[in-house]
């Protein structure tokens, strides 16, 4: 019996198992609509990329107005029942302000909850006395797949505003591919801060 194509077979199917898997490359876009009482609206959009563990972002509007940043990042991440993700980067800020911006992403789930989290702080190099650390914090529950709601609070110095943490609500809802969420701050001034963020996730 002639076993050469068997043995043939063999190979090509110990080269199809040890092949590494393709790399994962993920982005998103989203932009945040700011419709502010005592102050001009404005929009904040975001774009990333992730490709394995490496994680690139720019921003813009994000630190001053008329203000980019461009961010690179090493993900670290794990967890069962509790998941966890950490995501140290660094910036560099240009525009209205100009500086080095050491900064995170992190969330940490636990069931139906989670608590997501951005920062940084900014090292203004024009003027020391601008030095600023901003963050974002949500922390939300998701009922079902596509709707979540939560508190979210906001430190920043893009408008001026009599509290040094911005407190509020949210609402969202989303599918695999896009999500759009309403966020409220300062819910007992009239009238009160609103936010818009429409998001959109690409996966390959």
């Amino acid at each position: 019996m002639n076993r050469a194509p068997l043995i043939a077979l063999s190979v090509l199917s110990s080269l199809a198992v040890v092949r590494p898997a393709a790399a994962q490359t993920s982005g998103s876009a989203s932009v945040y609509s700011y419709f502010l009482p005592d102050y001009h609206d404005y929009v904040q959009p975001t774009v990333t990329v992730d490709h394995e563990a490496v994680h690139l972002e720019a921003r813009y509007n994000y630190e001053d107005l008329n203000t980019a940043s461009a961010w690179a990042g090493y993900a670290f991440s794990g967890g069962d029942s509790w998941s966890w993700e950490l995501t140290p980067m660094l910036g560099g800020v240009f525009g209205s302000s100009t500086g080095i911006a050491p900064g995170y992403r992190g969330a940490l789930g636990f069931w139906k909850l989670e608590l997501y989290s951005e920062g940084e702080y900014l090292f203004d190099l024009a003027d020391a006395s601008n030095h600023f650390f901003y963050n974002w914090s949500e922390l939300g529950l998701s009922p079902v797949d596509w709707f979540r709601f939560g508190v979210v609070t906001q430190r920043t110095r893009v408008y001026q505003t009599d509290r040094e943490l911005a407190r509020g609500g949210f609402l969202g809802f989303s599918n695999a591919l896009a999500s759009v969420t309403g966020y409220v701050f300062n819910l007992t001034e009239q009238p009160p801060t609103v936010v818009v963020a429409l998001a959109v996730t690409l996966d390959r």
